[in-house]
């Protein structure tokens, strides 16, 4: 059976190659947590590039279907104003 001081000596050796392996393994986190933060920010622009683009579509649409909504309603506006008024113009162009 191995003596106290061989066996603290081996407890040390662990406890220095798990040193060893936590400071391995934070380099990898450090590492592993820039290139997160740099795809992050990438999807992050593209993301905001995205909506400002979908922002100018839906922002066209709109200006194009109003535009269509008051021509028509204007269009029905008139047309009712010279049915309501038939009996008038038919007097006038007479």
């Amino acid at each position: 059976m191995a003596t106290v001081q061989e066996r603290l000596g081996i407890v040390e050796t662990k406890v220095q190659n798990l040193d060893q392996k936590i400071g391995h393994v934070q380099d990898d986190i450090k590492s592993n947590h820039e290139d997160i933060k740099a795809q992050l920010k990438t999807m992050y622009d593209a993301s905001c590039s995205q909506h400002a683009e979908l922002n100018k579509k839906i922002q066209n649409l709109e200006s194009f279907k109003m535009k269509w909504v008051y021509m028509i309603a204007g269009g029905v506006a008139t047309f009712g104003i010279v049915i309501g008024h038939l009996d008038s113009l038919t007097q006038i162009l007479k």
